[in-house]
C-alpha cells in the first residue's frame, strides 16, 4: 500500500529518516532501517571532524533545540559505517555539508564510492550565520549542486533552508543545476526557552529548532515549491503522526522525512506513523500515496486569487457543552452569544472570519450563506 518509487529507488514507504545525531553512525542507519524507515539519511558528513559543546540538545516535549553540527566520524570512516548500515538492506542516504563546490564534490564522490545510494546536500546550519546567508544565495547553490551532480552518479538532493527570503529562487537553481530533488525543510535558526528564575536560554547559543512548531513553515515552504518549481520534494518539519505525513502527500511531497519525533519518542515512532496512515488510507479505501499525492495543492490559491463571499458562522443544531464558551470567548466581533443551552450568532455584526469554527469541540459551527 504504502511502496514508493523516488528518484528510481524502490522504497517500502515514502517515510524516510532524517539526518541528525541518531545518525551518528552505521547502526544508528541501521536500527532505522530495521524499524521500517523506507530509507534513512546519514548525519551530515563534512570534510573535518568538530567537538561538540555540552548539553547540544534541549526538547520541550513539542519541538527541540539543537546545536549539535556535524558527525563526528571523519570521511574515511565512513566507509566502514556505510557497510554496517547497508547490512539491513535499506536505502541510504548521505549527508554532506561543505563551504566549496570542489569539497562538496570530493565528499559526495567518495561516499558514492562507499555505497550510498544518493547524496543529500545541507545547504544551512542554524547555528552558522555564513552558512544561513548562503542558503538564500541562489547562484552559490547553484554552484555546488553543478559540482556534486558533476562527480556523482547517484540522484543529488537539495536540502532547503526556510531562513531565505526566496524558497522557490534557491530551488529553482538547485534543479537548474541537475539536482533530482529538493528538500525542506532544514531546522529554523531560533531560540527554544528562556530560564526566567536564572535568566539563562536552554542551550548557550542560536541552535536549530525542530518539531511540532516547525511544521506550518515547513508545509507552506513545500507548497510554494511545488506551485513554482518542477521538482519533486522530500517534505520535513514537524511530523510525529501519520496524519502529518499525509498532509505533506497530500501538498504534493514525494516523501517525508522524520526526525525530532524519532529522538524524543524512540524508533518505535517510525512503526506507529506507518501504521496510521494506512489506517488512514484503508478507511478512505486509498490504495497508493500516488491517488493523494497534490491534492490538496489544487485548493490552495493565492490570497488574490479568494473570492470576497459573505459567508456568517452558522449554528447547527448540535448541543453545546455547558462548560464552554469558547466561540462567545474568541468572537472578536461579540457576534456569538450564550443563549441557555446553545449559542446565538448576530449576522450583522459576524465578518465570517471562522475562529470559532475551529475552536468549537463539538463542531456546532460552520460558515455559510
Amino acid at each position: 500500500m504504502l511502496k514508493t518509487d523516488f528518484l528510481g529507488m524502490k522504497l517500502d514507504n515514502p517515510l524516510i529518516v532524517a539526518a541528525g545525531p541518531w545518525h551518528r553512525d552505521g547502526e544508528g542507519l541501521k536500527a532505522s532501517i530495521k524499524a521500517g524507515a523506507g530509507a534513512v539519511v546519514t548525519e551530515s558528513i563534512i570534510s573535518d571532524t568538530l567537538l561538540d559543546v555540552r548539553p547540544h540538545i534541549a526538547s520541550d516535549g513539542q519541538g527541540a533545540q539543537n546545536i549539535r553540527l556535524y558527525s563526528n566520524i571523519q570521511i574515511e570512516g565512513w566507509e566502514r559505517e556505510m557497510r554496517i548500515a547497508k547490512s539491513a538492506g535499506g536505502v541510504v542516504i548521505a549527508s554532506i555539508s561543505g563551504h566549496t563546490p570542489s569539497e562538496l564534490a570530493y565528499l559526495a564522490s567518495k561516499l558514492e564510492k562507499f555505497g550510498a545510494d544518493a547524496i543529500e546536500l545541507s545547504v544551512s546550519n542554524p547555528m552558522s550565520e555564513g552558512l544561513e546567508v548562503m542558503a538564500s544565495h541562489a547562484e552559490t547553490i547553484y554552484e555546488m549542486t553543478r559540482a556534486i551532480v558533476e562527480s556523482v552518479n547517484i540522484p543529488v538532493i537539495v536540502k532547503l533552508s526556510q531562513n531565505t527570503t526566496n524558497i522557490s529562487k534557491v530551488a529553482k537553481a538547485a534543479r537548474s543545476a541537475g539536482c533530482s530533488c529538493v528538500s525542506a525543510i532544514n531546522t529554523v535558526r531560533g531560540i527554544l526557552q528562556i530560564d526566567l528564575e536564572n535568566a539563562r536560554p536552554t542551550l548557550s547559543s542560536y541552535g536549530g529548532i525542530s518539531g511540532e512548531y516547525i511544521r506550518p513553515l515547513g508545509l507552506a515552504s513545500v507548497a510554494t515549491i511545488l506551485q513554482t518549481v518542477d521538482v519533486p520534494v522530500s517534505g520535513i518539519g514537524g511530523i510525529s503522526t501519520g496524519r502529518h505525513a499525509l498532509e505533506y502527500i497530500m501538498l504534493g511531497a514525494s516523501t517525508i522525512q522524520v526526525g525530532t519525533a524519532v529522538m524524543v519518542g524512540g524508533r518505535p515512532v517510525i512503526g506507529n506513523i506507518l501504521k496510521e496512515m494506512e489506517s488512514w488510507m484503508k478507511d478512505h479505501k486509498i490504495k497508493s500515496p500516488d491517488e493523494i499525492r497534490g491534492k490538496a495543492l489544487k485548493n490552495l490559491k493565492s490570497f488574490d486569487e479568494m473570492k470576497h463571499e459573505p459567508a456568517v458562522s452558522t449554528v447547527t443544531g448540535v448541543a453545546c457543552r455547558e462548560d464552554c464558551e469558547k466561540c462567545v470567548t474568541c468572537c472578536i466581533y461579540d457576534a456569538v452569544v450564550r443563549d441557555g443551552g446553545t449559542v446565538r450568532v448576530d449576522r450583522n455584526r459576524c465578518m465570517g472570519c471562522g475562529l470559532c469554527t475551529f475552536l468549537c469541540p463539538e463542531n456546532k459551527l460552520s460558515l455559510g450563506w
